[in-house]
C-alpha cells in the first residue's frame, strides 16, 4: 500500500486524522486517531475503515473474479482509455507536477473502485499523483491493493461518510458505481473534478434481448446529471463505444460480472449462451460526464 495517501485519511468513528504505526520493514499495519481508534491493515493490503455494518456487501468473488478475468483480457480498455483522457482534459491533475502546494502528490480516488484497472490506468498518465481504491467488497480491494504502486484501498460504504478529509482529492472517479453527491462534493477540492462513467442505452445492446439483461434506461445520464445538481455543474458529456468479438466464455464472464448476475438463472443463461453465434459481436458504450463543483 502507498504511504501518501494516508495523511489524508480520516477516522470514520470521530473525523480525527489517522496516523500509521510502523512495524520494521513490513511497513504500515495499523492506523490510529489521535482518540484511540484503530484500523489494521489486512494482510492483502487494504485497510478496513467501515464504520459499522455495511448498507450491502458489494460484489462477491465470483463477480469480481469474472471482471478481473474480463478487464484482464482488454475488452474494456477503452473505456479506460476515454476516462484517462478526461482526467487530463479536466485539468484536476497536473502530469507534471506535485499537489497544488507543490509539497504533496495529488490524490485521485475511485468510489467504488472493483479490481482497479481504471484508477491504474490514470494513475499511469499521471505520474506524479496517487491514488485511493475505495470499495465495500473485500474481493474487489484485494485485488485492487495489487492494483497500482502508488495507491492505497480502504473498505468503506460509500453510501456514506467517505474517510477523508474535507477538500482533499484533486480527481474523483466514478466508473459504473453508486454515487453519493454530498460526500463526492465534500471531499473534492474546489478546482477538482469528478468523473462518472454510466453505461450508454446502446450498452450490450446485442446480448440484452438474447440473455434477457438487465436494461439501461435511456435517461441515465440525465438522471445522473441531476442527483448531483445540488453539488455539481455538468461541464462536459462525452460518448465512447467500441466494439467487441466475443467468444461464449467470455459473454459468461461478462454477464457474471455485471449487475444480471444477481437475477439471472444460471440453467436458463447458459442455455442461451449456448445459442450465440461464435464469436459474437457486441457494443460496449458509456457516456463519460465531467463535474466542476459549484
Amino acid at each position: 500500500m502507498s504511504p501518501d495517501p494516508l495523511r489524508l485519511l480520516r477516522c470514520p468513528l470521530c473525523g480525527q486524522p489517522l496516523g500509521g504505526q510502523p512495524t520494521g520493514e513490513g511497513g504500515t499495519r495499523t492506523l490510529r486517531c489521535p482518540r484511540g481508534h484503530s484500523f489494521d491493515l489486512a494482510r492483502q493490503g487494504y485497510v478496513n475503515l467501515l464504520a459499522g455494518r455495511a448498507s450491502h456487501t458489494g460484489d462477491s468473488a465470483e463477480m469480481v473474479g469474472a471482471r478481473e478475468e474480463f478487464l484482464g483480457a482488454g475488452h474494456y480498455d477503452p473505456i479506460s482509455t476515454a476516462l484517462v483522457a478526461a482526467a487530463i482534459a479536466s485539468g484536476a491533475v497536473d502530469r507534471a507536477g506535485g499537489g497544488a502546494d507543490g509539497t504533496y502528490p495529488e490524490l485521485v480516488v475511485d468510489a467504488g473502485a472493483g479490481t482497479g484497472r481504471h484508477l491504474a490506468a490514470v494513475l499511469d498518465a499521471v505520474p506524479d499523483a496517487v491514488g485511493l481504491a475505495l470499495d465495500v467488497s473485500k474481493p474487489a480491494l484485494r485485488r485492487a491493493a495489487r492494483a497500482h504502486p502508488r495507491a492505497a484501498s480502504a473498505l468503506c460504504d460509500t453510501w456514506t461518510t467517505l474517510p477523508l478529509a474535507d477538500a482533499s482529492t484533486a480527481l474523483l472517479l466514478n466508473v459504473f458505481a453508486p454515487r453519493n453527491g454530498a460526500e463526492f462534493r465534500r471531499v473534492l477540492r474546489p478546482d477538482g473534478a469528478l468523473l462518472v462513467v454510466t453505461p450508454a442505452a446502446d450498452h450490450l445492446t446485442e446480448l440484452v434481448e438474447r440473455l434477457d439483461l438487465l436494461r439501461v434506461d435511456p435517461a441515465k445520464s440525465d438522471r445522473v446529471a441531476e442527483s448531483l445538481d445540488r453539488g455539481f455543474e455538468l461541464v462536459d458529456r462525452g460518448r465512447h463505444s467500441h466494439r467487441m468479438w466475443l467468444r461464449r466464455p467470455e459473454v459468461t464472464t461478462l454477464v457474471g460480472m455485471g449487475p444480471s448476475a444477481w437475477h439471472l438463472d444460471p440453467d436458463r443463461l447458459a442455455a442461451r449462451i449456448e445459442g450465440l453465434p461464435e464469436p459474437v459481436e457486441v457494443t460496449a458504450a458509456v457516456e463519460v460526464g465531467v463535474y466542476r463543483p459549484r
